[in-house]
Protein backbone atom coordinates (compact mmCIF):
# COMPACT_ATOMS: atom_id res chain seq x y z
CA UNK A 1 0.00 0.00 0.00
CA UNK A 2 1.24 3.64 -0.48
CA UNK A 3 1.17 6.30 1.81
CA UNK A 4 2.26 9.82 0.76
CA UNK A 5 0.76 13.64 0.89
CA UNK A 6 -1.34 15.79 -1.15
CA UNK A 7 -0.85 19.94 -1.33
CA UNK A 8 -3.80 22.20 -2.44
CA UNK A 9 -0.59 25.19 -2.74
CA UNK A 10 -2.64 27.37 -0.79
CA UNK A 11 -0.54 30.77 -0.11
CA UNK A 12 -2.24 31.86 3.67
CA UNK A 13 -1.88 33.83 6.57
CA UNK A 14 -0.17 32.05 9.42
CA UNK A 15 -2.91 33.41 12.23
CA UNK A 16 -0.83 33.18 14.84
CA UNK A 17 1.80 35.74 13.48
CA UNK A 18 -0.33 37.46 11.00
CA UNK A 19 2.68 36.62 8.56
CA UNK A 20 1.74 35.52 4.85
CA UNK A 21 4.38 33.93 2.95
CA UNK A 22 5.45 35.48 -0.73
CA UNK A 23 4.31 32.98 -3.58
CA UNK A 24 8.49 32.06 -3.97
CA UNK A 25 8.40 31.06 -0.54
CA UNK A 26 5.10 29.07 -1.10
CA UNK A 27 6.91 27.18 -4.09
CA UNK A 28 10.36 26.74 -2.65
CA UNK A 29 9.07 25.16 0.84
CA UNK A 30 6.90 23.25 -1.37
CA UNK A 31 9.72 21.39 -3.11
CA UNK A 32 11.10 21.35 0.40
CA UNK A 33 8.17 19.45 1.73
CA UNK A 34 8.76 16.95 -1.13
CA UNK A 35 11.63 16.05 -0.33
CA UNK A 36 11.04 15.43 3.06
CA UNK A 37 8.55 13.18 2.73
CA UNK A 38 11.23 10.95 0.33
CA UNK A 39 13.75 11.46 3.19
CA UNK A 40 10.80 9.69 5.76
CA UNK A 41 10.15 7.05 3.04
CA UNK A 42 6.71 8.23 1.97
CA UNK A 43 6.02 6.85 -1.43
CA UNK A 44 3.88 9.60 -3.49
CA UNK A 45 4.17 13.44 -3.45
CA UNK A 46 0.81 14.74 -4.67
CA UNK A 47 0.18 18.18 -6.04
CA UNK A 48 -3.11 20.34 -6.82
CA UNK A 49 -3.67 22.90 -9.88
CA UNK A 50 -4.76 25.99 -9.33
CA UNK A 51 -5.30 29.19 -11.32
CA UNK A 52 -6.04 32.06 -9.08
CA UNK A 53 -4.91 33.60 -5.55
CA UNK A 54 -4.07 32.18 -3.37
CA UNK A 55 -2.83 29.53 -4.66
CA UNK A 56 0.57 28.94 -6.39
CA UNK A 57 0.56 25.26 -8.50
CA UNK A 58 -0.39 26.39 -11.90
CA UNK A 59 1.69 24.50 -13.69
CA UNK A 60 2.09 20.91 -11.40
CA UNK A 61 4.52 19.27 -14.63
CA UNK A 62 6.94 21.90 -14.00
CA UNK A 63 7.04 21.86 -10.17
CA UNK A 64 7.01 17.72 -10.41
CA UNK A 65 9.83 17.70 -13.18
CA UNK A 66 11.98 20.04 -10.72
CA UNK A 67 11.50 17.31 -7.44
CA UNK A 68 11.79 14.48 -10.07
CA UNK A 69 15.41 15.79 -10.65
CA UNK A 70 15.72 15.63 -6.84
CA UNK A 71 14.45 12.91 -5.79
CA UNK A 72 14.80 9.19 -6.50
CA UNK A 73 12.31 7.12 -5.45
CA UNK A 74 9.19 9.37 -4.35
CA UNK A 75 5.87 8.86 -6.69
CA UNK A 76 4.94 11.87 -8.40
CA UNK A 77 1.45 12.51 -8.96
CA UNK A 78 -1.17 15.30 -8.95
CA UNK A 79 -4.18 15.68 -6.57
CA UNK A 80 -6.22 17.80 -9.35
CA UNK A 81 -5.16 17.86 -13.13
CA UNK A 82 -8.14 19.84 -14.80
CA UNK A 83 -9.41 17.86 -17.48
CA UNK A 84 -12.26 19.91 -17.99
CA UNK A 85 -9.86 23.57 -18.94
CA UNK A 86 -6.71 21.82 -19.99
CA UNK A 87 -6.57 20.65 -23.49
CA UNK A 88 -6.09 16.78 -23.93
CA UNK A 89 -3.52 16.89 -25.93
CA UNK A 90 -1.46 19.40 -24.25
CA UNK A 91 -1.98 16.84 -21.10
CA UNK A 92 -1.05 13.97 -23.11
CA UNK A 93 2.44 15.79 -24.33
CA UNK A 94 2.98 17.53 -20.96
CA UNK A 95 2.79 14.28 -18.68
CA UNK A 96 4.65 11.79 -20.86
CA UNK A 97 7.61 13.97 -20.83
CA UNK A 98 7.17 13.92 -17.10
CA UNK A 99 7.19 10.23 -17.31
CA UNK A 100 10.40 10.00 -18.89
CA UNK A 101 12.08 12.26 -17.03
CA UNK A 102 10.82 10.42 -13.75
CA UNK A 103 11.58 7.29 -15.03
CA UNK A 104 8.38 6.52 -14.98
CA UNK A 105 7.81 7.53 -11.47
CA UNK A 106 3.99 9.39 -11.94
CA UNK A 107 0.67 8.94 -12.36
CA UNK A 108 -1.85 11.82 -12.16
CA UNK A 109 -5.49 12.58 -11.27
CA UNK A 110 -8.08 13.94 -12.92
CA UNK A 111 -10.79 16.13 -11.75
CA UNK A 112 -12.80 19.63 -12.05
CA UNK A 113 -11.53 21.25 -9.48
CA UNK A 114 -13.67 23.88 -7.37
CA UNK A 115 -13.08 27.29 -8.92
CA UNK A 116 -15.94 28.14 -11.24
CA UNK A 117 -14.36 31.41 -12.75
CA UNK A 118 -11.71 28.54 -14.23
CA UNK A 119 -14.26 27.60 -16.85
CA UNK A 120 -14.63 30.80 -18.55
CA UNK A 121 -11.21 31.73 -18.03
CA UNK A 122 -9.73 28.49 -20.56
CA UNK A 123 -12.85 29.49 -22.52
CA UNK A 124 -15.49 26.69 -21.16
CA UNK A 125 -18.58 26.62 -19.45
CA UNK A 126 -19.00 25.38 -16.06
CA UNK A 127 -22.63 23.84 -16.92
CA UNK A 128 -20.46 21.57 -19.02
CA UNK A 129 -18.25 20.15 -15.94
CA UNK A 130 -19.20 16.57 -16.36
CA UNK A 131 -19.67 16.54 -20.26
CA UNK A 132 -16.08 18.38 -20.19
CA UNK A 133 -14.54 15.55 -17.96
CA UNK A 134 -15.87 12.66 -20.29
CA UNK A 135 -14.98 13.63 -23.47
CA UNK A 136 -11.37 14.82 -22.65
CA UNK A 137 -10.57 12.03 -20.71
CA UNK A 138 -11.84 9.53 -23.72
CA UNK A 139 -9.20 11.38 -25.64
CA UNK A 140 -6.77 11.43 -23.60
CA UNK A 141 -7.07 8.13 -22.91
CA UNK A 142 -7.44 7.45 -26.97
CA UNK A 143 -3.90 9.74 -27.25
CA UNK A 144 -1.46 7.77 -25.04
CA UNK A 145 -2.64 4.55 -26.62
CA UNK A 146 -2.73 4.64 -30.18
CA UNK A 147 0.23 6.05 -32.63
CA UNK A 148 -1.62 8.11 -34.90
CA UNK A 149 -5.32 8.99 -33.51
CA UNK A 150 -8.52 10.39 -35.76
CA UNK A 151 -10.97 11.88 -33.78
CA UNK A 152 -13.71 14.52 -33.43
CA UNK A 153 -15.63 15.75 -30.63
CA UNK A 154 -17.66 18.86 -29.55
CA UNK A 155 -15.62 20.67 -27.29
CA UNK A 156 -12.60 20.88 -29.07
CA UNK A 157 -10.94 21.26 -32.81
CA UNK A 158 -10.70 17.58 -34.42
CA UNK A 159 -7.66 15.90 -35.15
CA UNK A 160 -6.72 14.01 -38.28
CA UNK A 161 -3.92 11.52 -38.46
CA UNK A 162 -2.49 12.87 -34.67
CA UNK A 163 0.50 11.51 -32.98
CA UNK A 164 1.00 12.87 -29.50
CA UNK A 165 4.57 13.09 -28.74
CA UNK A 166 6.85 11.94 -26.74
CA UNK A 167 4.81 8.65 -26.61
CA UNK A 168 4.81 7.07 -22.81
CA UNK A 169 7.37 5.81 -21.60
CA UNK A 170 7.81 1.91 -22.55
CA UNK A 171 4.16 1.69 -23.98
CA UNK A 172 2.92 2.65 -20.75
CA UNK A 173 1.24 5.56 -20.35
CA UNK A 174 0.87 6.87 -16.53
CA UNK A 175 -1.57 5.49 -14.14
CA UNK A 176 -4.81 7.42 -14.19
CA UNK A 177 -7.00 8.15 -10.86
CA UNK A 178 -10.34 10.01 -11.06
CA UNK A 179 -10.99 12.34 -8.01
CA UNK A 180 -13.97 13.12 -6.91
CA UNK A 181 -15.81 14.84 -3.92
CA UNK A 182 -19.03 14.53 -4.62
CA UNK A 183 -20.17 13.04 -8.57
CA UNK A 184 -21.16 9.20 -9.40
CA UNK A 185 -20.15 9.92 -12.63
CA UNK A 186 -16.39 10.64 -12.25
CA UNK A 187 -17.33 7.28 -10.47
CA UNK A 188 -18.89 5.37 -13.67
CA UNK A 189 -15.88 7.34 -15.63
CA UNK A 190 -13.11 5.39 -13.66
CA UNK A 191 -15.08 1.94 -13.54
CA UNK A 192 -15.55 1.98 -17.12
CA UNK A 193 -11.78 2.69 -18.14
CA UNK A 194 -10.60 0.71 -14.86
CA UNK A 195 -8.80 3.11 -13.50
CA UNK A 196 -8.29 4.09 -10.26
CA UNK A 197 -10.83 6.65 -8.06
CA UNK A 198 -9.51 8.89 -5.77
CA UNK A 199 -12.61 9.89 -3.35
CA UNK A 200 -11.19 13.45 -1.45
CA UNK A 201 -12.53 12.30 1.66
CA UNK A 202 -11.87 15.34 3.94
CA UNK A 203 -15.05 17.69 3.56
CA UNK A 204 -17.37 14.99 3.23
CA UNK A 205 -18.96 12.48 6.08
CA UNK A 206 -18.11 8.87 6.29
CA UNK A 207 -21.94 7.60 4.69
CA UNK A 208 -20.68 9.80 1.79
CA UNK A 209 -17.63 8.47 1.03
CA UNK A 210 -18.53 4.68 1.24
CA UNK A 211 -21.46 5.26 -1.05
CA UNK A 212 -19.39 6.81 -3.98
CA UNK A 213 -16.85 3.86 -3.30
CA UNK A 214 -18.97 1.40 -3.42
CA UNK A 215 -20.40 2.53 -6.81
CA UNK A 216 -17.52 2.57 -8.22
CA UNK A 217 -16.62 -0.97 -6.88
CA UNK A 218 -19.68 -2.71 -8.32
CA UNK A 219 -18.87 -0.87 -11.72
CA UNK A 220 -15.33 -1.81 -12.20
CA UNK A 221 -16.66 -5.51 -11.55
CA UNK A 222 -19.64 -4.89 -13.58
CA UNK A 223 -17.34 -3.56 -16.92
CA UNK A 224 -15.36 -6.96 -16.41
CA UNK A 225 -11.70 -5.57 -14.93
CA UNK A 226 -11.34 -7.86 -11.71
CA UNK A 227 -14.22 -8.46 -8.75
CA UNK A 228 -15.45 -5.26 -6.45
CA UNK A 229 -12.91 -5.98 -3.78
CA UNK A 230 -9.52 -5.91 -6.55
CA UNK A 231 -10.93 -2.18 -7.47
CA UNK A 232 -7.75 0.65 -7.10
CA UNK A 233 -9.37 2.66 -4.26
CA UNK A 234 -7.12 5.70 -2.94
CA UNK A 235 -8.75 7.97 -0.38
CA UNK A 236 -7.71 11.51 1.32
CA UNK A 237 -7.03 12.45 4.66
CA UNK A 238 -6.09 15.35 6.91
CA UNK A 239 -4.24 15.27 10.13
CA UNK A 240 -2.11 17.22 12.52
CA UNK A 241 -0.02 15.17 15.30
CA UNK A 242 1.76 16.02 17.97
CA UNK A 243 2.89 13.50 20.49
CA UNK A 244 0.49 14.68 23.19
CA UNK A 245 -3.37 14.94 21.36
CA UNK A 246 -4.00 17.93 23.65
CA UNK A 247 -0.97 20.02 22.59
CA UNK A 248 -2.05 18.95 18.96
CA UNK A 249 -5.26 20.44 19.11
CA UNK A 250 -4.45 23.56 21.28
CA UNK A 251 -1.76 24.13 18.92
CA UNK A 252 -3.77 23.71 15.94
CA UNK A 253 -6.83 25.42 16.61
CA UNK A 254 -6.06 28.90 15.71
CA UNK A 255 -4.87 27.54 11.91
CA UNK A 256 -8.43 25.48 11.40
CA UNK A 257 -10.55 28.45 13.13
CA UNK A 258 -8.91 30.84 10.42
CA UNK A 259 -8.64 28.64 7.64
CA UNK A 260 -9.94 29.89 4.28
CA UNK A 261 -11.95 26.63 3.24
CA UNK A 262 -13.28 25.50 6.69
CA UNK A 263 -13.09 28.36 8.93
CA UNK A 264 -15.58 30.69 10.93
CA UNK A 265 -18.22 27.27 10.53
CA UNK A 266 -18.14 24.39 12.45
CA UNK A 267 -15.93 23.70 15.63
CA UNK A 268 -12.61 21.98 15.23
CA UNK A 269 -14.56 19.00 17.53
CA UNK A 270 -17.08 18.89 15.08
CA UNK A 271 -15.44 18.89 11.93
CA UNK A 272 -13.21 15.81 13.21
CA UNK A 273 -16.31 13.83 14.51
CA UNK A 274 -18.29 14.10 11.17
CA UNK A 275 -14.87 14.09 8.89
CA UNK A 276 -11.90 12.47 8.22
CA UNK A 277 -9.65 14.96 10.09
CA UNK A 278 -7.56 13.96 12.91
CA UNK A 279 -6.08 15.83 15.13
CA UNK A 280 -4.43 14.34 18.50
CA UNK A 281 -1.33 11.66 18.71
CA UNK A 282 0.19 9.85 16.29
CA UNK A 283 -1.49 6.63 17.45
CA UNK A 284 -5.09 8.26 17.05
CA UNK A 285 -3.79 8.88 13.74
CA UNK A 286 -3.40 5.41 13.34
CA UNK A 287 -6.32 4.07 14.35
CA UNK A 288 -8.55 6.50 12.77
CA UNK A 289 -6.77 5.58 9.28
CA UNK A 290 -6.90 2.02 9.93
CA UNK A 291 -11.18 2.60 10.72
CA UNK A 292 -11.50 3.76 6.73
CA UNK A 293 -11.05 -0.10 5.55
CA UNK A 294 -14.00 -0.55 7.59
CA UNK A 295 -16.54 0.79 5.00
CA UNK A 296 -14.54 1.38 1.55
CA UNK A 297 -12.29 -2.21 1.97
CA UNK A 298 -9.14 -2.83 1.29
CA UNK A 299 -7.39 -0.11 -0.52
CA UNK A 300 -4.24 0.82 -2.74
CA UNK A 301 -3.14 4.91 -1.39
CA UNK A 302 -3.43 6.83 1.28
CA UNK A 303 -2.72 10.56 0.99
CA UNK A 304 -2.52 13.01 3.49
CA UNK A 305 -3.40 16.70 4.05
CA UNK A 306 -0.89 18.41 6.42
CA UNK A 307 0.43 21.84 4.72
CA UNK A 308 -2.85 24.22 4.59
CA UNK A 309 -4.05 26.89 6.30
CA UNK A 310 -1.03 28.54 6.75
CA UNK A 311 0.42 26.23 8.94
CA UNK A 312 4.43 27.07 8.55
CA UNK A 313 7.12 25.26 7.01
CA UNK A 314 8.92 24.03 10.29
CA UNK A 315 5.47 22.09 11.41
CA UNK A 316 4.40 20.95 8.32
CA UNK A 317 8.19 19.08 8.51
CA UNK A 318 7.76 17.91 12.35
CA UNK A 319 4.05 16.49 10.67
CA UNK A 320 6.22 14.42 8.05
CA UNK A 321 9.03 12.87 10.37
CA UNK A 322 5.79 11.55 12.72
CA UNK A 323 4.35 9.97 9.66
CA UNK A 324 7.39 8.69 8.46
CA UNK A 325 8.83 7.39 11.96
CA UNK A 326 5.39 6.32 13.87
CA UNK A 327 2.62 6.05 11.65
CA UNK A 328 2.94 4.82 8.21
CA UNK A 329 5.21 1.66 9.45
CA UNK A 330 2.86 1.02 11.33
CA UNK A 331 0.06 1.62 8.94
CA UNK A 332 1.92 -0.39 6.38
CA UNK A 333 2.27 -3.54 8.40
CA UNK A 334 -1.32 -4.07 9.72
CA UNK A 335 -3.22 -3.02 6.25
CA UNK A 336 -0.73 -5.64 4.73
CA UNK A 337 -1.69 -8.03 7.67
CA UNK A 338 -5.20 -7.58 6.46
CA UNK A 339 -5.38 -7.63 2.97
CA UNK A 340 -6.23 -10.74 1.25
CA UNK A 341 -3.94 -12.49 -0.95
CA UNK A 342 -5.92 -11.87 -4.23
CA UNK A 343 -6.28 -7.42 -3.57
CA UNK A 344 -3.84 -5.69 -4.85
CA UNK A 345 -1.34 -3.50 -2.46
CA UNK A 346 -1.11 -0.84 -5.18
CA UNK A 347 -1.92 0.84 -8.43
CA UNK A 348 -0.22 -1.12 -11.53
CA UNK A 349 2.16 1.81 -12.39
CA UNK A 350 5.29 1.57 -14.71
CA UNK A 351 7.89 0.01 -13.62
CA UNK A 352 5.23 -3.41 -12.49
CA UNK A 353 3.52 -2.65 -15.60
CA UNK A 354 6.83 -3.15 -17.64
CA UNK A 355 7.83 -5.93 -15.81
CA UNK A 356 4.54 -8.08 -15.87
CA UNK A 357 4.90 -7.68 -19.92
CA UNK A 358 8.37 -8.28 -19.78
CA UNK A 359 7.11 -12.21 -18.61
Amino acid sequence: MQFGIFTVGDVTTDPTTGRTPTEHERIKNTVAIALKAEEVGLDVFATGEHHNPPFVPSSPTTLLGHIAARTENLVLSTSTTLITTNDPVKIAEDYATLQHLADGRVDLMMGRGNTGPVYPWFGQDIRQGIPLAIENYALLHKLWREDVVDWEGKFRSALQGFTSTPRPLDGVPPFVWHGSIRSPEIAEQAAYYGDGFFANHIFWPKQHTEKMVRLYRQRYAHYGHGTPEQAIVGLGGQVFMRKNSQDAVREFRPYFDNAPVYGHGPSLEEFSRETPLTVGSPQEVIERTLSFREYVGDYQRQLFLVDHAGLPLKSVLEQLDLLGEEVVPVLRKEFANLRPADVPATAPLHPAVVKSQEV
